[in-house]
């Protein structure tokens, strides 16, 4: 019997390699606080206004924020963004499946995740709430290394499985 080898759909070198430095900015610009500030996320702000969509440019503008583009592919486009509120990184995809692929790749590094059409913002959990209140979205969370754990007690054996060619 034939069996299709695992395959691991995410993002391209490039793709990675910008979010891990978003990420990095991010984390060393945020230590502390982090954890406390995430529960609350998006409490402050019941009534979001409609999910914006745009460029980044766009996205930018009704953020409140001069963005400094860091990324400019075709799959996606990153700046730094800073507002009275605090630094941020915005991100805008040329795919809904890019996004997503981005979005569960970047929630290894945990961290609070304003998500939109297409965009997403990614910033210190209070900065995303105050982010929601000019841009609407939906506030995601995540722990750092919250997917390390397989659910089978880390035994790879399992996922080699078909031994020969």
């Amino acid at each position: 019997m034939a069996t299709e080898p695992e395959r691991r759909v995410g993002v391209g070198p490039r793709a990675a390699g910008t979010l891990l430095a978003a990420l990095l900015l991010l984390t060393g610009c945020s230590a502390g606080g982090e954890q406390e500030a995430a529960d609350g996320a998006g409490k402050d702000h019941p009534s979001a206004p409609p999910t914006a969509t745009g460029t980044l440019e766009q996205l930018a503008e009704k953020a409140g924020c001069e963005p400094k583009v860091q990324t400019d592919a075709d799959e996606l486009r990153q700046a730094n963004c800073t507002t009275s509120n605090g630094r941020y990184v915005l991100t805008t995809f040329a795919t809904d499946r890019g996004q997503r692929e981005w979005i569960n790749e970047a929630k290894d590094y945990g961290g609070s995740y304003l998500v939109g059409r297409r965009w997403v913002a990614v910033g210190e959990a209070k900065v995303v709430a105050a982010l929601r209140g000019r841009l609407g979205g939906t506030v995601e969370t995540a722990s750092p290394h919250h997917s390390e754990e397989s659910g089978d007690g880390g035994n790879e054996e399992g996922h080699s499985g078909h031994h020969g060619s």
